[in-house]
């Protein structure tokens, strides 16, 4: 958790804001997937969102859906998944969140894998069907790990329990763009940046924002509402039809250069 903590604070004291990428675990194989969270850290990316695929992701859309089916079919397990968080702690101190359904956690085994996922260097937990009202599963053993807790919040969620959010979590708020499903967009609604902006004045911890950024012009435009930047199906669907790594990691240069 410090780890997150503290690169918020850097990048407040420089005026920058957070890019966050996001991947699969085990897509299109392992050792690429790894390869591919080692770039994020080597373009600039301030936090790496690790997904671990799920068979049933009702919260991404098809691109991300298509992947997380493929890497299971590649044979990736928790174990391996922690593995992979291992080897890139290795070689990097870049923040690591770990993304997450919960029947896998469930399945694994709750404390086994809040111990198991601090011992390999992830500093956060972000559960997509965790509702706040269920985080007793659950969260008691993240906290006991030092890790932090993301709530995401949504276009439709009260600000009384964005505060609840803010009370109970820990890293960052995570916001929802919109009322759907990830995926690229080719423009976000405008009531975006007011909507981040009127949270940003209302809660203590950092603000990042996801589902259908997928280009440096949308993220330079939240830039001033926000404190970080999730980018995640526009990167997997460069994966999915076969851009290098080396064109993938231009690009998530440029994202981070709109961010600074």
């Amino acid at each position: 958790m410090d780890r997150i903590r503290h690169t918020f604070a850097s990048l407040g004291k420089s005026g920058e804001k957070a890019l966050i990428p996001f991947s699969v675990a085990g897509y299109p194989d392992y050792e690429t997937s790894r390869d591919v969270f080692l770039m994020f850290a080597r373009a600039g990316g301030d936090i790496i969102e690790f997904g671990y695929p799920f068979s049933d992701p009702v919260a991404d859309g098809p691109v991300i859906q298509k992947a997380a089916s493929d890497a299971i079919k590649t044979g990736i397990t928790m174990d391996r998944a922690l593995g992979m968080v291992a080897e890139i702690r290795a070689r990097s101190e870049v923040p690591i969140i770990f993304f997450s359904y919960f029947n896998p956690i469930l399945k694994y085994g709750p404390e086994r894998f809040a111990s198991a996922a601090k011992q390999c260097g992830v500093d956060g937990v972000l559960l997509v069907d965790v509702p706040l009202e269920e985080t007793a599963w659950f969260k008691p053993a993240v906290d006991e790990a030092g890790l932090a807790w993301i709530f995401l919040a949504t276009p439709t969620t009260p600000m009384d329990r964005v505060d609840a959010m803010c009370r109970e979590g820990s890293g960052f708020l995570y916001y929802v763009s919109v009322t759907g499903v990830t995926g690229s967009r080719n423009s976000l609604p405008e009531s975006v940046a007011s909507e981040c902006a009127s949270i940003k004045r209302r809660i203590d911890l950092p603000l990042a924002v996801g589902f259908g950024v997928s280009s440096a012009q949308q993220a330079a435009w939240l830039k001033p509402h926000v404190d970080g930047v999730v980018v995640g199906s526009a990167i997997v669907s460069r994966l999915e039809r076969g851009d290098s790594l080396d064109a993938v990691e231009q690009w998530v240069r440029e994202l981070k250069e709109s961010l600074a």
